[in-house]
């Protein structure tokens, strides 16, 4: 689909021109630091590029999430894995204690195990263990190269169980997680935006063979601007089934990429092998704004002259969170969808609904707590 002024809509979305996109090849010589192109996938030993100029390391991972396949795989990204060990038995006491999560994006619930917040997690109980984890230069690299200085890290803890199926082909944050209704509704330099304002890793926590079920992606299909609406159809879901690939990890390796890649968890067809991924959401240092805003203060405060407005939604909009991240999902799961409900949400349901004030404020106050880490 050209670019166009136009808003982007899920009908106009047409398989043969991902396919297009898709049967792009990785061209070996635009990607000299690489050590290979494996089912399209540019594969990097990590020792090798973190020794190489770090202007043109930086420069040729932007290229590859951009314009490469948007995937890169570093092989070695730990290569002392007795760290990464030692995050695993603490991850392993974290699920323990848990009991698993109930709920998980574009998977069944229940299928796998999921640790929220696991950075936070592993920062509480294990100090000395995040800090030889995360002092990785690899990762730091990677997550460098992509967005530049201030970035923030959080990570979800994935176990594909024996038996555990694939998620559908799905793209992510942010705007991978809105139903189509509200997709279309943001204008195509938007769709050209998100992709920029995070980056995609794994850390693979135990060796990968195909049949555990590591990461399915579709190389190029960073490049294709309507996938955030195309990806919620059949026929597009079909085409990730048909057209993926998929490449063995072995523990201590990462892999980065561009979060418009669509990409899914694969089955784990074994019968006594689970397989464990940190999985690394890097963020824009510029995905804030500049002012700390109590919106749970300005909503209590205003809401009897929103019940009394005529048309309050502009005035909603600009007084309570209308996106439901950052949150606890461990106390705010999705669980009727891929996203909990919104602060703006609660605001637009005690309106309809007609809430006194007190029961909108106690309402709107446990929206609050659900969202807050301890």
């Amino acid at each position: 689909m050209p670019v166009t002024d136009q808003h982007l809509t899920e009908d106009a979305c047409r398989v043969d021109d991902l396919i297009a996109v898709l049967d792009e090849r990785t061209t070996p010589a635009d990607f000299p630091l690489a050590a290979g192109v494996e089912q399209e996938v540019l594969v990097y030993e990590a020792g090798a590029l973190l020794a190489a100029d770090p202007a043109a390391t930086r420069a040729e991972l932007v290229r590859a999430f951009a314009d490469g396949p948007g995937v890169v795989v570093l092989r070695g990204a730990y290569p002392d894995t007795a760290v990464v060990d030692r995050a695993t038995a603490v991850f392993e006491e974290i699920i323990a204690d848990e009991g698993g999560s109930g709920a998980d994006h574009f998977a069944a619930a229940g299928a796998n195990d999921r640790v929220w917040n696991a950075l936070e997690k592993l920062a509480v109980r294990a100090p000395e263990v995040f800090v030889d984890y995360y002092a990785n230069p690899a990762i730091a690299l990677a997550a460098d190269a992509w967005l530049g200085p201030g970035y923030q890290v959080t990570s979800q803890v994935n176990v594909v169980r024996p038996g555990g199926q694939a998620q559908v082909g799905h793209r992510d944050y942010h705007l991978g997680f809105l139903p189509s209704a509200v997709i279309e509704r943001f204008p195509p330099h938007v769709h050209r935006l998100s992709p920029v304002l995070t980056l995609q890793g794994a850390v693979a926590h135990t060796d990968m063979p195909v049949e555990t079920g590591p990461t399915l992606y579709l190389p190029h299909s960073q490049k294709y601007l309507p996938g955030y609406l195309a990806m919620n159809r059949t026929d597009f879901r079909q085409l990730f089934v048909e057209r993926h690939v998929q490449l063995p990890l072995a523990k201590g390796d990462a892999a980065f990429f561009n979060p418009a890649v669509v990409h899914g968890a694969g089955t784990n067809t074994t019968a006594d092998q689970r397989r464990i991924a940190n999985l690394l959401q890097v963020s824009s240092a510029f995905g804030r704004a500049m002012e700390s805003v109590d919106r749970e203060r300005v909503c209590a405060a205003i809401y009897p002259a929103l019940a009394a407005h005529p048309d309050p939604q502009h005035a909603i909009a600009a007084a309570a969170e209308g996106y439901a991240f950052p949150t606890n999902l461990d106390r705010d799961p999705p669980v009727d969808g891929l996203a909990p409900p919104t602060q703006a949400d609660v605001v637009r349901r005690a309106l309809a609904q007609r809430w006194p004030p007190e029961m909108f404020r106690s309402r709107l106050a446990a929206h609050s707590a659900r969202r807050r880490t301890s």
